[in-house]
């Protein structure tokens, strides 16, 4: 899996611009805020038409622009792909694959598959419970597209529900729809568990062997999947975990009306990372910690292939400067056999460690 040719156009500080990529490595130096990780960014919304940065669509277009173009020509399953996503602002995107219309993200996470990989996440640990969901939902709606358009639908039903409770002081009648919500946030809950749960059991195998490795066989990590108190086996059929959510929000009905806030769901779902059995978020070094981050995103790639039978395109964003030059050569010995990107701001350091294509960026331009 690779992406051979992408085209930028009014995306981010983007003006208009065509990058044709080497199949293995390709590496993306130049100075801070002129673009590098924006074109990272394009690369994973190709993948998912999610980005692992912005909250909205609106944010993706450039500044005094009214439109934005990602298209991608991309090589999968022994086919070749070309995706083209159009962004207007004030309206709804449009998205095809070889000409075809993709309805959702589903549709492109069936031609690509991407590891995104940022120094922010080498503090995933240490982040609430929020950024460690994001990581759930990224890989997730990448990885089976039931679950990117169950989420898609929660978050619908979660907004509707807020807005119901913050309003139903000023029209108490509101709440008589209650009910009806509560019970389809439960229905597309036990969805949204079904598929962490199992991703988090895959995670766990995974990145207990890679930080077992990158600390020399010195420390164990372990992973275990976090969900609302009613949800005792998360592996149980979807009927007990909807039954199991419906006696979580009986709970706590009236303590969310009174609060004007949902309080129960899924939403608030973690991953408990724990270092020779302790809290890691707690009582772990910084080097526990950024080891810890690094396993959990090589899991992530070897999940993919053992998904799909190919490596996704690995996205390294500024990561290895952060790094001591042990974990450096670990990284970079562990994603061998899929495309890689890696941006950095100085070349020269990469020279030595890798071959492939080297691109400098100047303000949203390839020089």
């Amino acid at each position: 899996m690779r992406i051979d040719e992408l085209r930028l156009e009014g995306f981010r500080n983007y003006g208009d611009q065509t990058l044709r990529f080497d199949p293995v490595c390709n590496v993306i130096y130049g100075e801070n805020a002129q673009g590098k990780t924006n074109l990272l960014e394009a690369i994973v919304y190709l993948s998912c038409g999610r980005s692992p940065r912005a909250h909205s669509d609106r944010e993706l277009i450039g500044f005094e622009r009214d439109f934005a173009r990602l298209s991608g020509r991309i090589f999968s399953r022994d086919r070749e792909f070309e995706t083209d996503i159009r962004l207007i602002r004030g309206r709804r995107r449009k998205m095809t694959v070889n000409g075809v219309t993709a309805k959702n993200g589903a549709a492109l996470s069936d031609v690509l598959h991407t590891v995104f990989f940022a120094p922010e996440d080498l503090f995933l640990i240490r982040e609430g419970a929020a950024a460690r969901r994001r990581f759930m939902d990224l890989s997730l709606c990448q990885l089976r597209p039931r679950y990117a358009e169950a989420l898609a639908e929660y978050s619908r039903l979660y907004e509707h529900k807020t807005r119901i409770l913050r309003d139903s002081e000023e029209y108490p009648g509101l709440l008589d729809t209650l009910p009806d919500f509560n019970a389809r946030l439960c229905r597309v809950g036990a969805v949204l568990i079904h598929y962490r749960a199992k991703f988090c059991s895959s995670l766990a195998e995974y990145a207990a062997q890679a930080h077992a490795e990158c600390s020399g066989g010195k420390e164990k990590l372990s992973l275990s999947y976090r969900t609302v108190k009613t949800v005792e086996d998360p592996f149980a059929p979807q009927e007990a975990l909807v039954r199991a959510l419906e006696e979580h929000q009986r709970a706590h009905c009236q303590a969310e009306i009174a609060s004007r806030l949902c309080l129960s769901g899924p939403h608030k779902d973690d991953i408990e990372v724990e270092i020779n059995g302790r809290s890691a978020r707690q009582f772990s070094s910084q080097g526990q910690v950024r080891t810890a981050a690094l396993a959990l995103k090589l899991a992530e790639r070897e999940i993919h292939r053992n998904t799909f039978g190919e490596y996704p395109v690995m996205l390294l964003d500024d990561v290895l400067s952060e790094l001591d030059p042990r974990r450096q050569e670990y990284v970079l010995n562990r994603i061998a056999g899929g495309q890689i990107f890696i941006t950095c701001c100085e070349s020269e350091r990469l020279d030595s460690l890798l071959q492939g294509k080297v691109f400098h960026i100047r303000n949203g331009e390839v020089i």
